[in-house]
């Protein structure tokens, strides 16, 4: 497969990656990764470190949700770029929640960068545009 086409079908797959995400369709989101997929979660948080196999990654993506009420989102925030094997992609991520009389937010910008090998995510690293906010969202 040529350069331009491989770079093509990696741009193709963190589209679907994002769209997958926004309807919800976790059986879609699972299809798009190696099994042996590595995930670098950023910062000092609960969910902080590296995931390996998508059972752990499918784990983390869950107890986001849930420790946020539901309400974490993750979506492009303009347009990814492919070089080789690598695709990065401007991301927004936003989530809130409230326990007792306190509640939180996090909104904010981030870089998510993927390693793609035979049309599979195969490595995962994330970038978040203020760590200090995001840990202390997740730590609430």
């Amino acid at each position: 497969m040529s350069s331009v086409n491989m770079q093509t079908q990696n741009l193709a797959i963190i589209d679907t990656y994002f769209s997958s995400l926004a309807v919800g369709d976790l059986d879609k989101f699972a299809s798009l990764f190696s099994d042996g997929v590595v995930w670098h979660q950023p910062g000092d948080n609960k969910f902080s470190g590296d995931k390996q196999g998508f059972g752990e990654v499918g784990a983390m993506v869950g107890g986001m949700m849930e420790d946020s009420q539901g309400s974490f989102v993750v979506q492009p925030d303009g347009k990814a770029m492919a070089n080789g094997d690598f695709v990065s992609a401007p991301v927004k991520f936003s989530g809130s929640k409230v326990i007792g009389d306190v509640s939180n937010e996090v909104d904010m910008q981030g870089s998510d960068l993927f390693r793609i090998e035979d049309g599979k995510i195969v490595e995962v690293w994330l970038f978040s545009s203020d760590q200090e906010a995001e840990d202390n969202f997740w730590n609430m």
